[in-house]
């Protein structure tokens, strides 16, 4: 009796951690577990420095890969499911590798109505990046369009890696954050 070839698994879904994205780098920094370490020690129950201690990962691979989610589990004896769980529930953490300089771009309601969606299409031309694509060849720039950036009174929100502008950004504006970037005036996304 003579017995079936496995079944071809190629066009099944693929598990959770098999759909990120995975960096070279494996492992945290001294300087990064040190970091995690302190903050960790401010709290009764490890599990609550996980989101810091995420941001620091984040910082440190560029991006939050299974790599660095496994990283901080262990550096916060924490189960990797916990941490995977945290890091995939929010948005604030990068799945995938971003620009040095990460534009984001709200297009809710009132950002919609003040002009967001021209404003990201002029981004998108001005830096030859795709919105939720890769970063740019020189890997300086990329552009995500998001939910609520929480400046819905003066909208349209832009945000540059962890700095929000909401007051009114116009394609004049753009450019001077553009610009801002070329000096060096902005800290890069994983620096």
């Amino acid at each position: 009796m003579s017995h079936p070839l496995p079944p071809d698994t190629g066009e099944l879904p693929l598990a959770p951690g098999q759909r990120l994205l995975e960096s070279s780098r494996k492992e945290l920094s001294p300087e990064a577990l040190a970091e995690i370490q302190a903050i960790a020690s401010r709290y009764p129950d490890r599990m609550a420095a996980t989101l810091p201690a995420l941001h620091i990962a984040q910082r440190e691979f560029g991006f939050v890969s299974l790599a660095a989610m496994k990283a901080v589990a262990k550096a916060l004896g924490l189960p990797e499911g916990h941490v995977f769980g945290v890091a995939t529930f929010y948005t604030m953490y990068q799945k995938k590798p971003v620009g040095q300089y990460h534009f984001q771009v709200c297009t809710n309601i009132s950002c919609a109505l003040n002009g967001a969606a021209p404003l990201l299409q002029k981004l998108c031309a001005r830096l030859g990046v795709e919105a939720g694509g890769p970063p740019s060849a020189d890997g300086k720039w990329s552009v995500e369009e998001v939910e609520c950036l929480a400046g819905c009174g003066t909208a349209p929100c832009v945000q540059v890696n962890h700095d929000v502008y909401d007051e009114f950004v116009d394609e004049k504006m753009l450019e001077e954050m553009i610009a801002a970037c070329q000096r060096g005036e902005y800290r890069p996304w994983a620096h």
